[in-house]
């Protein structure tokens, strides 16, 4: 029997809380209250051959606190005169919670509420959307507010995170809530102490006009000839992205790799040195425009994640060429072959047609699924070969 059972009611109210739409009634005041619920009963030939069960599911019904039912009256041929729910109602809103056991929810979200109206009615629409989130978050609100607050008294700061002076608010707490603090900040500040260019967490800093954490751009000498840093033959140095590139090195050619033991055993090339990769991301390598004078050779995994990578690097210097990135490299290590995770299936338009080709096998699986050569897994001997032929 498919009749609406008191479960079936409090599921009903239960998908409205879960939909926060309960809630929103503490921002908006909207009442929807008496809600009338969803209800299917008996027809005609129940009351004839399940009686006792359609009284049974009435009674069920009329003694389930806190329902309103209105009846209706049904004449059966043979039981004569009966009385049915026609209709099941939930009188108010207090009704509703403490039937779902919400009232303590209610009540903390009703607190946060009144609370941003008092201090930022600005903020009232995020809550409104997001009703739940924000109750999630009921314990960090006061925070959360006072940070708004400072950052809409000191717009676009040009300090750090660490030097926001906000009583029990510290730089982790900002990290941990960026996605939350973005969506207020965009809300209440003014269009110009935000950078729209800036979006998602990772850029949070850059957004609203804090200083970033410095991108760090590790590399290694490979030529001793080469002077970098007085009485050190070939060091491996980091330097921040507007160090690196404001360098004026003797510098003709350039090898990125990105794996570290690849980075680390390098041997001395004249001319030349080698640069530990980020995957994807070039914008801080970018910066030094001097690299534009020297032959680049990037060096990353024969897999469809790294010919997107090399694509991504040609955004910025069109001239890189791969290194060890070729076919035969990757025939001739064939017991090495390993699996790809999550091959990347986009097309790529700024790979040489070899390149292409192999890309395209790859990401079809043509030559097997989900193939891919690590670096690292490449004999040194190939390596020093393939050296051999670039100094050539």
């Amino acid at each position: 029997m498919a009749w609406t059972t008191p479960a079936d009611l409090k599921g009903q109210l239960a998908r409205l809380w879960e939909r926060g739409e309960l809630l929103r009634k503490a921002v908006t005041g909207n009442v929807r209250f008496p809600l009338r619920l969803a209800c299917k009963g008996p027809g005609s030939a129940d009351i004839t051959d399940r009686f006792e069960a359609v009284r049974k599911w009435a009674t069920e019904l009329a003694n389930t606190a806190p329902l309103r039912l209105e009846w209706r009256e049904v004449r059966h041929r043979v039981q004569g005169l009966q009385r049915l729910p026609s209709s099941i109602w939930i009188d108010s809103l207090t009704d509703a919670l403490a039937w779902l056991d919400r009232r303590r929810e209610w009540d903390r979200f009703a607190a946060q509420v009144a609370m941003t109206r008092q201090v930022n009615p600005g903020l009232l629409p995020w809550l409104e959307k997001r009703p739940l989130q924000a109750l999630e978050l009921a314990a960090d609100w006061p925070r959360l507010l006072a940070v708004v607050d400072w950052l809409s008294a000191h717009p676009r700061p040009g300090i750090h995170l660490r030097q926001v002076d906000v009583p029990s608010v510290h730089s982790k707490f900002i990290e941990a809530h960026r996605a939350v603090l973005a969506d207020l900040l965009d809300l209440c500040l003014p269009l110009g102490s935000v950078d729209p260019a800036k979006t998602g967490v990772a850029q949070f800093a850059a957004r609203y006009g804090f200083l970033e954490k410095p991108t760090r751009i590790r590399f290694r000498i490979l030529d001793s000839a080469i002077q970098s840093v007085p009485g050190a033959a070939c060091p491996d140095i980091t330097l921040d992205a507007d160090s690196f590139g404001r360098l004026t090195l003797d510098v003709n050619r350039v090898i990125i790799t990105e794996n570290e033991t690849n980075f680390l055993a390098l041997p001395k090339l004249p001319g030349s040195i080698a640069v530990f990769g980020a995957g994807y991301g070039w914008e801080a390598l970018a910066r030094a425009k001097w690299l534009g004078r020297c032959a680049i050779h990037y060096w990353g995994d024969i897999d469809t994640h790294g010919f997107a990578i090399l694509d991504q690097l040609r955004g910025h210097f069109e001239h890189v060429t791969s290194f060890l990135m070729d076919r035969a490299t990757l025939e001739a290590h064939r017991p090495l072959w390993g699996f790809e995770d999550k091959p990347f299936i986009a097309d790529l338009r700024r790979l040489t047609p070899e390149e292409l080709a192999l890309y395209n096998d790859l990401r079809d699986n043509r030559i097997r699924e989900r193939l891919r050569l690590e670096q690292e897994h490449i004999a040194f001997g190939w390596v020093r070969n393939r050296l051999d032929l670039l100094l050539r």
